[in-house]
């Protein structure tokens, strides 16, 4: 296995070599870059590869500029089971013609007797409409690539026998809490929860698979631009959500954790039943103490890319609220669940090129309109550069999710609790993932979860109401509230009412001695 960056790399066996989610050029408006830096790597041979493996749609798994130039077309995909056709129509439209369309949890034997397993998550919340794990076996040795998916459970990868590597993600990949108007206490104070949940969550993963050895990938990016230099973890916060590898082993360490390997970018590992020899291009321990004078020479490199990608987002010919309109309204009219979901108006608020004046636009979910702020109260209000809004209009993007609010290069406020259905939304901005969204909720809104499971003082419903974990896993009770660990979805058990997010109420009864 060669480290290769990120979520990505390379797996070679005596029967083939399959390629993993290669990503090189920055993602979200030129604010994420891998880190270690992977670009010096020779792509050209490392591309050269029997199978690829493209995890999501997520622009720091799918690396279209790269998979086109450097990534062999010969290449057989193996495609995971999405109930849209997006990725597998992109990766058409780079050149790739062969590809095995897996069945999800299904293994399916190559030549040469490797066998290859797809996990693929499908909910609206999973990536940007799907996200999978990689299983991989040949001759007795098997790989768990679970990059940055979260299934609710691995039991479906162990017993297919025990794993020798996992690979799993450890670091953040969004934008809370940093992007939020709060006080910087409470933003310190909320990113320190979600980074002690970020590792409890890997724990949890590992402890259930109980893989020989485990291997932190998928993150954390780094942030390049001047603007957001402030979000890479080398200040000494502990509410810093992106954590490095390095962080990872001594954290891993403090839980009784010996058995975590590095895979920096050009690192190899040679994997056997008993072993994990490992080689790496430098020491990873001194790679990581100097973590900032590497930041601070691939930020002066990667600053003439950066202010390229910026010279290209301003459209000022684009009429924002019209086109918005135009775009938006039909699936504001279509959407049933969703727009209930949302509940009320969300406000963009577009700063001009001057940095001073601001256009304020809602999407009006109850009344289905697209139309200027009219001074109302709103819920939801986001704040960014009106030449981002008119990139995405340019470009005609459909999940905004997967380009403007990962960029974290906007503000956020909210009055109350965080709403999932205002981000499902805007990652459908096309009829193809509206309706499969609305569908969905639809099918989920009408199941009866009967099976029910005893954590504490309490019977509750085995599953989550959020995305199905199993509670008696990820379930747990401190004093009336029940948090699920997959992700730290609370639940105020007398009420059963969400205390994280608008709607899924749980089912709960107190157990009588």
């Amino acid at each position: 296995m060669t480290g290769t960056g990120h979520a990505s790399m390379r797996i070679d066996t005596a029967a083939g070599s399959i390629l993993c989610d290669p990503w090189v050029n920055p993602a979200y408006f030129a604010s994420w870059f891998p880190f270690p830096d992977n670009s010096q790597l020779d792509w050209e041979a490392l591309g050269q590869v029997d199978y690829l493996y493209v995890s999501h749609l997520h622009r720091d798994h799918f690396d279209a500029a790269h998979l086109k130039r450097f990534v062999s077309k010969k290449a057989t995909v193996l495609l995971p089971e999405y109930p849209t056709s997006q990725l597998e129509d992109e990766l058409r439209d780079l050149g790739f013609t062969s590809f095995l369309k897996t069945r999800s949890n299904e293994v399916h034997e190559l030549d040469g007797g490797l066998k290859v397993m797809i996990q693929a998550l499908i909910s609206p919340t999973d990536g940007p409409i799907g996200d999978s794990s990689l299983w991989v076996e040949h001759d007795g040795i098997r790989v768990l690539n679970q990059n940055d998916a979260r299934p609710t459970d691995l039991s479906v990868f162990a017993e297919l026998g025990h794993v020798h590597a996992h690979m799993l993600q450890f670091s953040g990949a969004i934008w809370y809490p940093m992007v939020y108007e709060l006080p910087e206490s409470a933003k310190r104070a909320f990113g320190k929860q979600k980074r002690d949940r970020q590792f409890d969550r890997t724990w949890r993963y590992i402890d259930d698979l109980k893989a020989s050895y485990v291997f932190p990938i998928a993150g954390p990016p780094c942030f390049l631009d001047d603007e957001l230099w402030q979000f890479n973890d080398i200040f000494g916060d502990e509410g810093n959500i992106f954590p490095d590898q390095g962080v990872f082993l001594r954290e891993y360490a403090k839980v009784g954790g010996t058995n975590g390997v590095v895979l920096l970018p050009g690192s190899v590992t040679e994997l056997t039943a008993d072993s994990a020899a490992t080689t790496h291009p430098t020491d990873v321990d001194e790679f990581f103490a100097d973590k900032q004078t590497h930041l601070e020479e691939m930020r002066t490199r990667k600053a003439p890319v950066i202010a390229a990608e910026k010279a290209s987002w301003r459209h000022p010919e684009i009429d924002v609220l019209g086109e918005l309109k135009k775009r938006i309204e039909p699936l504001l009219d279509e959407s049933i669940y969703l727009a209930k979901g949302v509940g009320g108006p969300v406000r963009f608020d577009l700063v001009s090129y001057d940095g001073e004046s601001v256009e304020s636009i809602v999407v009006d979910f109850p009344g289905k309109q697209v139309r200027a702020y009219a001074d109302e109260k709103v819920r939801y209000r986001f704040r960014t550069q009106r030449e981002l809004i008119e990139h995405l209009i340019f470009i005609d993007e459909g999940d905004w999710v997967n380009s403007l609010f990962l960029s974290c290069r906007f503000s956020a406020a909210r009055i109350g609790q965080y709403n999932e259905f205002v981000y499902a939304f805007f990652k459908c901005l096309s009829e193809e993932r509206l309706q499969y969204a609305e569908g969905w909720y639809d099918e989920h809104e009408k199941t009866v979860e009967a099976e029910d499971t005893v954590l504490g003082d309490w019977t509750v419903q085995r599953r989550c109401p959020h995305l199905k974990a199993d509670l008696s896993r990820f379930g747990i009770v401190d004093g009336n509230v029940l948090t699920c660990q997959l992700h730290g979805w609370k639940f105020d058990l007398p009420s059963g009412r969400c205390l994280t997010s608008v709607g899924h109420a749980i089912r709960a009864t107190k157990t009588t001695s």
